[in-house]
């Protein structure tokens, strides 16, 4: 009797089970937006979401709205009690562009041949609410946690005091910068310039606006200003790429970040350069501002004529070493001197220039006798002190031991009058020859000559040649099999090589990669492959009569494009899809 009963149930059990298997089965296609009501000033993400994979995702026309991302894809796959669940969304982030009621009307996908439509949706547009309590989309959180600053040493200076611009980038513990480039690097007009290069960036936690952030240089430079009044630094623009959390959870219950493009300038900055001042400026100052130090030495103060030595006008210290004039010295007249020899040791840091310039001068000593190097003076403007200082060289006297003497020695720089005999010698003046016994020079003429029947020759000489150019080219046009090779890996390369351009970022990579397997398709099937699904490609190589090893290596290729997108890919991995895609390229060139 109970086992009728168990029998009787039977059929019931397996209808339910064959109910439940059908709607396992059902293919769904919907759109949902986060939220139907929005202000002008707030973001609405609308995802389009299917439980099987399909193909051709077209979007609909995003009528009172602006993309500002999307579209992004995300898959989500798993096994539960024997049943897979399989979701895939298409997402995007928009902005209204006006108030009013806006339809997102339907969106398409191709799911196993068959076209399916979701519903359109009406979303109403307000006027512009309260940003705290809106939903942040992307661009906002990049906004709040990406900042660029230029950092003054000091925005008053006097002319021509060192300032130090540090170009800072401030990130937020909540984001990952993953690139930079610069955009525009600011001209440092009315300034004498110094970039100081960074070999390695550092990051230091620190904290800007009373909130922890991460911070690094991106960018150092010393300006030394050559103008006064009120004068403007351009400001440095970069294109930072940026991963930002979103609210949404990966099958691990991880966050999942999404990749932005964002651009940060530092905002122009304003110096106010301070004149110097006129009161107590010396006759002598040529400029220089900073702290210094002042001399002028000798090699040596004892020697003999014709014997030289090195006086060397020195200056050192901080300061616009660059970009004054080193004081000249004054010497008798007596003395034979060459122009000085310019010499530098200066290194760049955060305060400016630091080191040391000097001038050495030759001198060489003609007669004996005693002779001064009078002081000479040195005056700068010290930007700490406000004050200028005027530095003296100490007198010098120089000894010249041995040598001939002379009449009249001006000691003091005035000009030295010597009157000396001059001895006449037999051969003083030379009377020009009248009779210079000229002879004509050697002329070479060309026709007759051995160069002249060599280019008659050469004609000759070049028909064995020509011939067997001939014959190599016979045998490379009769080399059908290898041209066709050739051809392959040509066209191969041709299609390719923006994919090996991006090898490493694989986002970039696989997206090429696809776009390549579809233009070659299209361009020698002179199809739209974009229309095409998987399968109907497959079967459109199979008409073609290509091997079963080619068609499958292609279609794998594909997916491996579609699945690089949600999954981890190694360079490994993306080198081996290259190589494959070249060989693939290669043998269906060959045989279609």
């Amino acid at each position: 009797m109970n086992i009728k009963k168990y029998i009787s149930v039977l059929p019931l059990l397996f209808l339910c089970f064959l109910v439940k298997a059908q709607g396992n089965d059902a293919v769904t296609f919907e759109m949902k937006p986060s939220k139907t009501k929005l202000g002008l000033n707030e973001r609405i993400r609308v995802d389009f979401t299917m439980n099987k994979d399909g193909d051709n995702f077209t979007p609909p026309d995003f009528n009172g709205f602006r993309v500002l991302m999307g579209p992004s894809q995300s898959i989500s796959s798993s096994w539960i009690n024997g049943v897979r669940s399989f979701s895939k969304t298409y997402s995007y982030t928009l902005a209204p562009t006006g108030r009013g009621i806006f339809t997102i009307k339907q969106a398409t996908i191709v799911i196993d041949g068959e076209t399916y439509k979701s519903l359109p949706q009406d979303i109403e547009v307000t006027a512009a609410v309260d940003k705290p309590d809106a939903e942040k989309t992307v661009d906002d959180v990049a906004d709040e946690s990406l900042h660029l600053v230029a950092e003054l040493s000091n925005p008053t200076p006097y002319l021509n005091e060192a300032v130090t611009v540090v170009y800072k980038l401030y990130v937020s513990p909540t984001i990952d910068v993953t690139n930079f480039r610069a955009l525009d690097n600011p001209k440092y007009n009315d300034f004498w310039s110094q970039d100081m290069p960074i070999s390695k960036y550092t990051t230091e936690n620190t904290t800007f606006k009373g909130q922890a952030y991460r911070s690094v240089i991106l960018k150092r430079v010393v300006l030394y200003p050559q103008k006064t009044g009120e004068l403007e630094i351009e400001p440095l623009s970069l294109d930072v790429s940026l991963q930002v959390p979103t609210n949404r959870r990966d099958f691990f219950g991880g966050r999942i970040f999404a990749q932005a493009s964002k651009t940060v300038s530092a905002g122009k900055r304003t110096i106010a350069v301070k004149a110097l001042p006129t009161e107590g400026k010396p006759a002598d100052f040529s400029g220089a501002v900073g702290d210094f130090k002042f001399s002028v030495t000798t090699s040596k103060t004892s020697l003999n004529a014709s014997e030289s030595l090195q006086a060397v006008v020195s200056i050192n210290g901080k300061g616009n070493l660059k970009l004054f004039e080193i004081p000249k010295l004054n010497l008798p007249s007596s003395l034979e001197v060459y122009e000085p020899e310019f010499n530098e040791n200066i290194r760049t840091n955060l305060s400016g220039m630091e080191g040391m310039i000097n001038n050495s001068y030759t001198v060489v000593p003609t007669y004996k006798g005693k002779y001064p190097i009078p002081s000479i003076s040195f005056s700068y403007f010290n930007p700490k002190t406000e004050k200028y200082h005027t530095l003296n060289s100490e007198e010098i006297l120089i000894n010249v031991i041995e040598g001939p003497s002379s009449g009249s020695i001006n000691t003091r720089g005035g000009a030295v009058l010597n009157k000396q005999t001059i001895a006449a010698t037999g051969n003083q003046f030379v009377f020009n020859k009248l009779t210079p016994n000229l002879t004509p020079k050697e002329t070479n003429y060309f026709f007759g000559s051995n160069r002249f029947f060599l280019w008659w020759l050469l004609p000759i000489l070049l028909i064995p040649l020509a011939i067997l150019f001939g014959k190599k080219r016979e045998a490379i046009s009769s080399d059908v099999e290898g041209n066709k090779i050739k051809r392959a890996n040509k066209l191969a390369k041709k299609y390719l090589s923006a994919a090996k351009k991006t090898l490493g970022d694989k986002e970039a990579f696989y997206i090429a990669l696809e776009k390549a397997l579809h233009n070659y398709l299209k361009a020698k099937l002179k199809i739209e492959t974009s229309e095409f699904s998987k399968d109907k490609i497959t079967t459109l190589l199979s008409e073609k009569n290509v091997d079963l090893a080619t068609s499958e290596g292609f279609i794998g290729l594909l997916k491996n494009c579609e699945m690089a997108r949600y999954s981890p890919f190694s360079v490994v991995q993306m080198q081996q899809d290259y190589n494959t895609a070249s060989e693939v390229i290669s043998q269906l060139d060959k045989q279609i």
